[in-house]
């Protein structure tokens, strides 16, 4: 009997919108070969699997193509399905390299999930791999803007993050799938996150996951985490707090609520509402 796979978009803007995440809550994880084949089969960017595991959920993540080490979306939709069946309050869930927690909240037919996300560190992009990078999305020097510099951000994942000059070259994004995946394989990128600052705590985001063998993601958590903690990195003046607007070039429009603490590398609280799908 194939297992039961709930289908949630999680970082939805209202009725509409969202990443969709599968999220599979059993007794006991399925064996590794089962889980990607579930996850092949739901076919959206990730699933999550979560069994109980001491005094909390012992959690894994599949692309359709891999196993990827930490989900943000997936564990917002997580969070909101562990509220649903087990009440409102924090989840500790322990994954392949960190352990993390999520909170589940209800309010009548909406439901949001805070995120902690593992510990955010950045680094310099290398100039070869930048250029790369520029060839894969047809981006010239000029079109990356010099307030935010190139950098590798992770909370839990690699994410190549490039800030762009405009909204409008954000809407241009286009690249070749398999050339897009070749890159992020060799690199070790799980996304490559482009954004815009339209205010210094709001923020336009458009997240490629050829890794993941999806062109773009609707919502990123894992990278609006490693964003926040870049952030923080360079002095940032986010006020403790960032918005991301993800998902509009792709007619699922997505919001991410960022809430960053002093800290230096200490995980960030993401949050977002989730969605049934039909």
């Amino acid at each position: 009997m194939t297992p039961h796979v709930d289908r949630i978009a999680a970082f939805s803007d209202g009725p509409a919108g969202g990443n969709p995440a599968g999220v599979l809550i059993a007794d006991a994880l399925p064996a590794d070969a089962e889980m990607q084949k579930i996850a092949a089969d739901v076919g959206y960017s990730e699933t999550a699997f979560a069994a109980p595991q001491g005094a909390g959920w012992r959690v894994r993540y599949f692309a359709p193509v891999g196993e990827v080490a930490f989900c943000g979306h997936a564990t917002i939709a997580l969070g909101a399905q562990l509220a649903q069946r087990f009440g409102d309050g924090e989840y500790a869930l322990q994954l392949n390299d960190a352990q993390i927690s999520v909170e589940g909240r209800r309010d009548g037919d909406r439901v949001a999930a805070t995120l902690v996300s593992p510990p955010t560190h950045s680094r310099a992009v290398a100039d070869d791999v930048l250029a790369q990078a520029l060839i894969v999305f047809g981006l010239a020097p000029g079109d990356l803007s010099t307030d935010l510099p190139p950098a590798i951000a992770n909370a839990g994942n690699d994410h190549l993050i490039l800030e762009l000059t405009s909204r409008a070259r954000l809407a241009q994004m286009d690249y070749d799938l398999q050339t897009g995946a070749e890159f992020m394989q060799a690199q070790g990128f799980t996304t490559i996150n482009l954004i815009w600052a339209e205010t210094p705590r709001l923020f336009h985001s458009r997240n490629a996951f050829a890794s993941g063998g999806v062109l773009e993601d609707p919502a990123t958590g894992a990278a609006a985490a490693a964003l926040a903690g870049y952030l923080r990195d360079l002095n940032w003046p986010h006020g403790g707090e960032i918005d991301i607007v993800q998902g509009e070039d792709m007619g699922a429009r997505s919001l991410l609520r960022v809430q960053i603490g002093a800290a230096r590398g200490d995980g960030v609280r993401v949050s977002g509402t989730a969605r049934a799908i039909d």
